[in-house]
């Protein structure tokens, strides 16, 4: 690569649970990069076993970017990540490191890769959608944003009351669709690859049911020990963090309010659930290039995408 050509930015792509994390080790161990999370929960420090954040023993001595982040009581907002991410970003490529952004928050990822920029705000608009998000909860507000902004609906998640009311927010202070502000198929930088692991939905859902049974069945009493000692550190008071999936599961499972195996089966539901829109977003996306998760040579594959793009 001639010095003054800046190394390709990747990202690997796809439904969690479909083998997103080693693609991406195999990546930045052979194109001699780093790896940049775009995983909306792992920023958390202390959502370990819910989030399946790799443990440093397990990160093949490969620096890691933009986990741990935040304490759970913190906010997350998606502007506030493209900032953090697009400098973490800056900052490798000028070291001639390759970024391999990998994470499954697609919104995330579109945000770092693509021409967004995002919509002014007003304190008095939202704090009155937020007054009506108490007031009717997620659901009946979600069907409010669906009737008047179904594009964006459809990507979304009917329990996350604070992206439906930013949606509503936008709709109101533009007079357009939230729709319309989301990115767009353009690369910022053209010397961009997205990799998407490909995985057989019936497969994927097998996947699903064996991670989560795997992190509640863990060592030291796994997730549900996980969310009782967050719940100490104020994870019910965070307005993200107390909602990835899981944790919003096993919390009502220590409230009493359900047993532990439907904590399990819920989880495993909404985590179904979440692959199916992580893959309403990535379907839709014309430039990833594909490759089968199980494929004995899917890191060749990967690689040679990168290389097309980065002899441009």
């Amino acid at each position: 690569m001639p010095a003054h050509v800046d190394p390709p930015i990747v990202a690997v792509v796809g439904p969690t649970a479909a083998g997103k994390t080693s693609l991406s080790l195999d990546l930045a161990e052979r194109l001699g990069g780093e790896v940049v999370n775009t995983d909306a929960m792992q920023v958390y420090r202390g959502m370990d076993v819910g989030t399946a954040k790799l443990a440093p023993a397990e990160r093949r001595g490969i620096p890691h970017h933009l986990l741990d982040r935040l304490s759970v009581r913190e906010p997350a907002t998606v502007a506030q990540f493209q900032g953090w991410a697009r400098e973490v970003v800056a900052e490798l490529r000028a070291r001639r490191a390759t970024p391999v952004l990998v994470g499954g928050s697609a919104l995330y990822t579109r945000a770092i890769l693509d021409d967004f920029e995002f919509p002014a705000t007003d304190d008095s608009v939202r704090a009155r959608w937020e007054a009506e998000l108490e007031a009717v909860g997620p659901a009946a507000l979600f069907d409010r944003l669906a009737e008047v902004d179904p594009e964006a609906a459809a990507r979304m998640l009917p329990e996350n009351g604070r992206r439906t009311v930013r949606a509503l927010e936008v709709i109101e202070i533009t007079g357009r669709p939230y729709s319309a502000s989301l990115p767009h198929l353009t690369y910022r930088d053209p010397r961009t690859v997205q990799v998407g692991v490909e995985i057989d939905r019936a497969v994927l859902d097998a996947r699903i049911e064996q991670r989560v049974h795997e992190m509640y069945d863990g060592p030291d009493g796994g997730l549900v020990a996980e969310v009782e000692r967050l719940l100490d550190e104020g994870l019910a008071q965070g307005r993200t963090a107390s909602r990835a999936i899981g944790y919003a599961q096993a919390a009502a499972h220590l409230a009493g309010e359900i047993s532990l195996d439907e904590a399990r089966d819920r989880t495993v539901f909404a985590t179904r659930r979440f692959a199916r829109r992580q893959m309403g977003w990535w379907t839709k996306d014309p430039r990833i290039v594909w490759v089968p998760h199980d494929a004995p040579d899917r890191v060749e594959r990967a690689v040679a995408a990168v290389g097309a793009v980065a002899s441009r």
